[in-house]
């Protein structure tokens, strides 16, 4: 990926705060991780907050039931097909 130099001010103390965590020679590496958290949690936080749905009902007809139902006939499924390969000694006895 390619690189820029970017002339950055920073406090003092926040500059010794993090030559102690990471050394003066890991300071890019730290600041490009910490600004691309941010960048990632503005981001979400948009998405997040844009009244129309992330996720449109119409485009997951497997949640019909609920995500709970869901997830219960993923298990369900799961089970089945390691007692098909293993016989019925697995899982937990409910069903």
């Amino acid at each position: 990926m390619p690189h820029k130099r970017a002339h950055l001010v920073l406090p003092d103390d926040l500059l010794a705060e993090v030559d102690t965590l990471v050394g003066p020679r890991g300071r890019s590496a730290f600041l490009t991780e910490v600004i691309r958290d941010a960048v990632n949690r503005r981001r979400l936080l948009q998405i997040l907050s844009h009244p129309e749905p992330v996720l449109k009902d119409e485009n997951y007809p497997e949640f019909r039931d609920g995500s709970e139902a869901w997830v219960r006939r993923l298990r369900d499924q799961e089970i089945r097909l390691e007692r098909e390969k293993l016989g019925n000694w697995v899982g937990d006895g409910e069903q």
